[in-house]
Order: structure tokens, then C-alpha cells, then sequence
């Protein structure tokens, strides 16, 4: 592993614990927590605000989507053990990919349509699911760009780190955001229909948003996550005109 070049640096803020009080204490999550954290990355500039996601795990570690390059977040990688996957839900949160690869040998999973993106790494593809193993499946649910993906985590009742896929409003409500950058409203919508069909109240416990997380106010996740998505009028989401 060899270090990543020095940049200067924005923030000085280390990544913190998505559950803070169960981390910590306990709490009432399962036994096996203490050994599998996730933590959340402060935003990026580098891509456009992005939050990014470290998941320690003995299985092996998985960054979800590029922080940004600062020591800070480059020593906390390395104390965690480095990166076995770097999982990219999409083109927007490609960042410093290669940079993070260079660095951690690890492996760059993202959907096949972005992977032109990326033309000089040594990458993973996949077209419309990949399984990592019996607790990581990786979902392709296009619209906000051809390959927009998010990943899903089982531990917990079930977590999904959604990317731009499904965001915060400025009311902290989860919904999906027309943007003049939007590449496909219509399949947008039917890649919430069918995240509904795949998961239950049960299966689906949390969602960590790919960005927006400042309209969390304080909290690093959105919990009830299913019943959110299941009150969200699809219908009337349709004629929705995209945020200029």
C-alpha cells in the first residue's frame, strides 16, 4: 500500500459513525457490530458534495463512492485495515477513484454503462445485480444516470446506500430529485417501484443517502426507510419538472 500524494486539505473533520450510540455502547444492535462500523465521510467538493461510506467488516472492508483525497481520510482507511472494494454508484462519485486505488489495491466495482468512465483502471462490472457475498448485493436502479446503483447491506434489518438515487429533501424527507442533470426521470421512478417489490418493512430498515445529508440535521441515515418509500406518490412524481 503505498500513500496517496498530499492535497490540501478542506476539512479536518474525521469520518464519524453512522450509529454513533449503538458503536459505542452496544446499544441493542446485534453482538457482531462491534466488529462490522460503518461511518460516513464528511462531503466531498470533489464530487459535488457526495457523502461517502466506509464499511468495516471482517469479510473485507467497502468504501462506497470516493471521499475526498485528504490525509485524514486516507490514515482512517489505512487504521481501519485499507479497502477490499471500492463500489462507485455513480459517475458523479468518481472522485479520486484512481487515486484510492492506487493506494489500497483495491477492487472498483460499477455498472457497466460507467465503466467508460474510467478507462485505465482495472474494474468490476456488472449489469444489473452483483452479489458480493451472503450480505452485500449491489442493485442497479438507473435514472439519475445510466448506471446509478446502490448497494445493499443486510445486517441491521437492512441498510441501502442509495447514492443520488434517493436523497434528503431540504425537509429532511426521502424522495428522488429532478435535476436538470437527470438522465431518465420515467426509469427513476420505476427504479423505486422496484426496490418496493424487492424489499419489506422487515428487510429494509435504513437508507444512507449519497448527499444531502446536511438536511438530516445531525442524523447520518434515514431510519423507516421502507414506509418512507412506500408513502412516496410515484404518480404524482412523474410531471415533476427538474430543479434548475
Amino acid at each position: 500500500m503505498c500513500p496517496l500524494p498530499q492535497q490540501p486539505s478542506h476539512t479536518t473533520k474525521p469520518p464519524r459513525a453512522v450509529f454513533p450510540d449503538e458503536v459505542l455502547s452496544g446499544g441493542s444492535l446485534q453482538s457482531d457490530f462491534a466488529q462490522e462500523s460503518i461511518f460516513a465521510f464528511p462531503p466531498n467538493r470533489d464530487t459535488l458534495g457526495g457523502t461517502s461510506y466506509f464499511i468495516v467488516r471482517n469479510e473485507g472492508n467497502i468504501l462506497i463512492d470516493c471521499p475526498a483525497l485528504e490525509k485524514t481520510n486516507q490514515d482512517f482507511l489505512a487504521a481501519h485495515g485499507g479497502v477490499r472494494w471500492l463500489f462507485i454508484t455513480h459517475r458523479g462519485a468518481i472522485g479520486k477513484t484512481a487515486e484510492f486505488q492506487q493506494a489500497f489495491g483495491c477492487e472498483v466495482l460499477i455498472q457497466e454503462q460507467e465503466a467508460y468512465l474510467l478507462p485505465s483502471l482495472t474494474v468490476t462490472t456488472f449489469k444489473q445485480e452483483f452479489t458480493l457475498d451472503i450480505s452485500i448485493q449491489v442493485i442497479w436502479t438507473p435514472g439519475h444516470s445510466p448506471g446509478s446503483s446502490c448497494l445493499y447491506y443486510s445486517k441491521l434489518g437492512g441498510i441501502l446506500f442509495s447514492g443520488r438515487h434517493l436523497l434528503p429533501n431540504q425537509h429532511g424527507q426521502l424522495v428522488p430529485l429532478r435535476t436538470a442533470k437527470t438522465f431518465h426521470w420515467p426509469r427513476q421512478i420505476q427504479s423505486i417501484r422496484l426496490l418496493l417489490e424487492r424489499f419489506t418493512p422487515e428487510t429494509l430498515q435504513y437508507i444512507c443517502p449519497g448527499a444531502n445529508t446536511g438536511f438530516l440535521r445531525g442524523k447520518r441515515l434515514i431510519d423507516r426507510a421502507y414506509q418512507h418509500l412506500a408513502s412516496l406518490d410515484l404518480p404524482a412524481l412523474l410531471p415533476i419538472q427538474p430543479l434548475l
